[in-house]
């Protein structure tokens, strides 16, 4: 169970509009929201570039929802909605400290805001950078990797 914001009473509108106002803020030119079934949807524009994150909501029908979790006893169906309605409100919240984070970072001159959204950019074919390329490097072999520190190779580990 996450621990961030686990217990706000922040609504789960709240979070969006502030998500929405902290883009604008940090100069989006365009912003939607949508859902369906378990997962919402952002859509932005900022510099010319259209970007995409899905949050996956939780399942109604968990068990962390319909038992108690000391005893695992069912849960009546308002304390079931409840505790549902509870971790709706905390992954809106991690989204919105994420877009704060990521905005700012590219404010300060950590990264650019094309560095740090490029798995979320979307691509003319409808689906994000991150879509097309993790199934990509899944498929690598171990060890097809340089290593992590150049510098610091072993005897007859140079780089080819």
């Amino acid at each position: 169970m996450p621990t961030y914001a686990k217990e706000t009473d922040v609504p789960a509108d709240k979070s969006r509009g502030e998500i929405e106002r902290t883009l604008t803020r940090y100069g989006a030119t365009a912003f939607m929201y949508g859902w369906s079934g378990n997962y919402a949807v952002i859509g932005f524009e900022m510099a010319g570039r259209r970007y995409r994150v899905t949050l996956p909501l939780p399942e109604k029908s968990a068990a962390e929802f319909t038992r108690t979790p000391a005893r695992g006893r069912q849960r009546t169906n308002e304390a079931a909605m409840s505790a549902w309605e509870q971790a709706t409100r905390q992954r809106w919240r991690a989204l919105a400290l994420w877009v704060k984070a990521v905005l700012e970072a590219a404010e300060s001159g950590i990264v650019t805001v094309e560095q740090a959204l490029v798995p979320f950019t979307v691509l003319p074919d409808g689906r994000t950078v991150g879509e097309w390329l993790l199934p990509q490097l899944e498929q690598m072999a171990p060890g097809q990797m340089p290593p992590m520190l150049p510098g610091l190779l072993g005897p007859g580990e140079g780089i080819a």
